[in-house]
């Protein structure tokens, strides 16, 4: 019995205007290699035509559409062939579609439907080996769902098994993977350092460096500054494999220090994509990091090794002490406080941050302050101390701590420079070295042309010139560089590295000494600071944690704003009122004061004349002149206080209290007498009033006053002025 093809059952779908219109075949050639390699491709293609043409179309009539002649990436947006046929059908341009079987039409059941909707507008027919398809009829819409549903679940299969592939490969070290900068491979498979030498010494001189300046942007800027480039082997293209040298850029550096692979580790998995990430025509866009408990493989000892596994962890935790946040310290930064990131509250745990404040001459001085709970909660500040004391009692332990290894940081100091000088050095000559083989390879194929071949021979004679100009030039390069930077340290260098290790002080004191130049030698050395202010006082308890795990705990004195803050302020009362009491005048117990050890707030080194009245004036002690004008003076009537006796029952300064009176807040009235001295009216009720003003917050009054301006311009009194009888306030 002889049976039919499926293309012979038509069955009457094929009509005479689907034949008018065009018969689209769909094939999958995602990349030139593709087109090159895979004829088959190419028989399936010439073998849909001839079944078009058998359904009844003209050659002319048949259009063949390839997915993507650029890189293979799922999604419609990055393929222009898919594009381009859904577009065909939806202008009504297409009667038919073929493919070798449903699963090569489209890559997912969004695609898919969407190629079906559109076929049943616009009246397109779909077609493979198995028969001809309507997807306006439901059976036929039933069952390309069906087969479209079949077709993804075979596609995520043998994505499946490709990966589980991938993966087991990659778990056995095996796995080709992209290589870092300063690593080969071999025609084996086997992963070697890159043979070029130059190649390997600046891979070394970018953990060296770092180690060094421990940020990436000083060590970019190092290879800048001194005209180092790097090494890359093209990927792709027709000089895959070759050597170029590029500049440096802060990713090329940063992925250098990221990588596990410079410490021998293998590694895979450390990223996946994201699709909502990914950009329109950029195929590697839309990577998203691991965290390094979620990589697939982790492989140490694999690969051969710049720098050992523990370097690599300390590379990546200075890396991460760098960001600026609030769980690290931070990059150093200028500025003149020394120890921003080191400090923490000893009260509440919290790093504390360094302000910074214009002084009277206009220089910026560092305030260390808790605020944690006033930044993220708006509450007040848990203790503050300026910077200055700070880093003065810090900076002497630190001196003292390294006087003893004064003569040993010399020489290796030394030792260092002269390190660095040869490598430098060393990657000077390798430069030469690979201009002069340029040249000589310039010259050598020169030679070998004929000369009668002028077209030929007058390219290479101007290659030749070419190369012999930038050896010229690079050796210019290399003469200023050793000019300015001698490979080896002169005998006057040397001890002039010895002299300033004997006097570290003048060191950490000179002019050309940065301030990065000091907090780097303080992060060295010193782990974490803790601070704790005695209560309001000028004492502070430190607590120093040094490198390697010892302590150091001591006590500074800070500046204050007032003298009740002062700790010994009750001692310092008692003996003025006593000297007071005893008729000395205050240039005399100013110079007793001082005599016996005591000093005022904010850091002063005496007391003087004006302090000492002051300071009397707020205990509330009467001078002998004082207590001879209120004698002569006529009795007080009710109510009524001196001047100095009310501030010192309110307890507040008396310069305050007569700021007061001068802005009419309070009942005062002035004597005839030779000091002219105030006295002032105040009841209990004015007395417990002056005591509630003197209570509120600083800038109260200010806050009232444009409130009580905005509520008299909204809603004026009877008198269309704020009435007289506004309570003042501070």
């Amino acid at each position: 019995m002889t049976v039919a093809a499926p293309w012979a059952r038509v069955e009457g779908k094929v009509r005479p205007w689907h034949r008018d219109r065009l018969a689209v075949i769909y094939v999958r050639q995602s990349t030139p290699q593709q087109v090159l390699g895979h004829a088959e491709s190419t028989r399936l293609q010439y073998g849909l035509t001839q079944r078009a043409v058998d359904l009844g179309w003209a050659p002319s009539r048949v259009l063949v559409i390839d997915e993507d002649l650029g890189h293979s990436a799922s999604g419609l947006q990055d393929r222009p062939g898919f594009r381009r046929l859904v577009a065909e059908v939806g202008l009504d341009h297409v009667g038919l579609v073929l493919g070798s079987e449903m699963s090569r039409l489209a890559r997912c059941g969004r695609e898919w439907h969407q190629l079906l909707e559109l076929c049943a507008l616009a009246g397109a027919l779909l077609a493979d080996p198995d028969g001809i398809y309507d997807p306006a009829e439901y059976n036929d819409r039933m069952l390309l769902g069906l087969k479209g549903t079949i077709s993804e679940a075979e596609l995520h299969l043998i994505k499946q098994r490709m990966w589980n592939g991938r993966l087991n490969k990659a778990r056995r070290g095996e796995l080709a993977v992209p290589l870092p900068v300063g690593y080969g491979r071999l025609p084996d498979g086997e992963v070697v350092f890159d043979p070029d030498e130059q190649v390997q010494a600046v891979v070394r001189l970018v953990f060296d460096l770092f180690d060094e300046l421990a940020t990436i942007n000083a060590v970019l800027r190092f290879l800048v500054d001194h005209g180092i480039q790097m090494g890359i082997r093209v990927r792709e293209g027709p000089e895959r494999g070759e050597l170029a040298w590029r500049r440096p850029s802060r990713i090329a550096v940063q992925n250098m220090l990221r990588h596990p692979a410079y410490a021998g580790v293998y590694v895979y998995g450390r990223s996946r994509t994201d699709p909502r990430r990914r950009q329109a025509g950029r195929p590697f866009t839309g990577r998203v990091r691991r965290p390094r408990e979620d990589w697939l493989v982790y492989l140490p000892g694999v690969w051969p090794a710049y720098i050992s596994t523990e370097r690599h962890e300390r590379n990546l935790e200075r890396i991460e002490a760098n960001r600026a946040h609030a769980q690290s310290m931070g990059v150093v930064r200028g500025g003149s406080a020394l120890l921003p990131g080191l400090i923490f509250c000893d009260r509440c745990g919290k790093r504390m941050v360094v302000r910074y404040q214009r002084g009277p001459g206009g220089e910026l001085r560092g305030v260390y302050e808790c605020s944690r709970a006033k930044t993220d909660y708006g509450g007040a500040l848990c203790q503050q101390l300026s910077g200055a004391c700070v880093d003065r009692y810090v900076t002497s332990l630190l001196l003292a701590a390294m006087a003893p290894a004064a003569l040993e940081v010399s020489l290796q100091a030394a030792e260092q420079a002269q390190q660095r000088r040869a490598q430098m050095d060393g990657i000077w000559r390798q430069r030469l070295e690979r201009a002069d083989y340029a040249v000589d390879r310039a010259r050598r194929q020169y030679q070998l042309a004929e000369p009668e071949n002028r077209l030929v021979v007058r390219e290479l004679e101007k290659n030749w010139e070419h190369a012999l100009a930038e050896r010229q030039q690079l050796s210019e390069e290399y003469d200023r560089f050793t000019a300015a930077r001698p490979r080896t340290l002169t005998a006057a260098e040397r001890e002039q590295i010895r002299a300033l290790a004997s006097d570290l002080p003048a060191i950490w004191r000179a002019p050309t000494t940065m301030d990065t130049d000091r907090k780097q030698l303080v992060r060295h050395l010193i782990e974490k600071v803790d601070l704790a202010v005695i209560g309001d006082s000028e004492r502070v308890t430190v607590r120093i944690t040094w490198a390697g795990g010892h302590r150091t705990t001591g006590e500074l004195v800070r500046p204050v704003a007032r003298l009740d803050q002062l700790s010994y302020f009750p001692r310092l009362a008692a003996r003025a009122r006593e000297l007071a009491d005893d008729g000395h005048p205050a240039p005399q117990i100013a110079k007793m004061l001082n005599a016996e050890g005591f000093r005022p707030p904010k850091r002063r080194e005496r007391f003087g004349t004006e302090g000492v009245r002051k300071l009397l004036q707020d205990l509330g002690c009467v001078s002998h002149q004082e207590q001879s004008s209120r004698r002569s003076a006529p009795a007080l009537g009710e109510h009524e206080w001196w001047l100095t006796d009310l501030a010192r029952a309110i307890g507040m300064p008396r310069v305050t209290l007569f700021g007061w009176i001068t802005r009419g807040w309070v009942t005062a009235r002035q004597l005839s007498n030779p000091r002219r001295s105030w006295v002032i009216h105040a009841d209990p009720a004015e007395v417990e009033r002056l005591c509630r003003l003197h209570r509120q917050s600083r800038g109260h009054q200010s806050r009232q006053a444009w409130l009580d301006h905005q509520q008299t311009t909204i809603i004026p009194n009877r008198k269309g002025t704020r009435g007289d009888d506004v309570e003042p306030r501070l």
